[in-house]
């Protein structure tokens, strides 16, 4: 009976220990290092054909995940990088209407990303280059006095797939993240 009593001892303590510090998917990470930014619809870019300022401009990816260029029409960019847009955008030009045209592209202003729940005002913000979750919080009017100050559910694309994991708040946060706080449990 004693060696019962210490076997369950041992395991609540071992089930005790494991809730104090939580597990957190580390897929967001490795999206994060390991693959290059992605164009989405509400991203605005700065495109540069060198030598034709008639075709140098800003472009917003839109809903349809494409941008409208003079001469060439649209140009599918969602999904893409800027280098697989620039690439594409050259190859559209130099089918009879440049000879060798040197292109250029870079993200002028990222997608918003939205916060909803336990903030002062939920909705959708400007994204800033490095931010986190917490940082995030931050614009969107601090955590009500109900908040989880602790996690945060982020929910992202991957791969064109929803994906939605339980973060810490140190978490960074992408172009187009949609982050939920909820609220904490006396």
């Amino acid at each position: 009976m004693q060696r019962l009593k210490i076997i369950i001892g041992i395991a609540v303590s071992a089930l005790v220990s494991g809730c104090a510090t939580p597990q957190y998917p580390n897929f967001f990470k490795e999206d994060q290092i390991v693959r290059p930014y992605t164009l989405a619809s509400g991203d605005r870019l700065r495109i540069i054909v060198f030598g034709q300022n008639d075709l140098s401009n800003s472009y917003s990816v839109d809903g349809s995940g494409k941008i409208a260029m003079p001469l060439i029409g649209s140009v599918p960019a969602e999904g893409r990088t800027v280098a697989e847009l620039s690439d594409e955008i050259a190859t559209k030009l130099r089918n009879g209407l440049l000879r060798d045209p040197k292109v250029s592209a870079e993200v002028e202003a990222y997608r918003p990303f939205f916060i909803l729940g336990e903030v002062g005002k939920a909705g959708q913000y400007p994204y800033v280059n490095g931010m986190t979750v917490e940082t995030a919080v931050a614009i969107a009017g601090g955590f009500s006095p109900h908040a989880s100050r602790t996690t945060a559910n982020v929910t992202r694309l991957i791969d064109g797939k929803p994906i939605k994991a339980t973060v810490p708040i140190d978490q960074a946060v992408l172009p187009g993240d949609n982050i939920t706080i909820t609220e904490r449990f006396p």
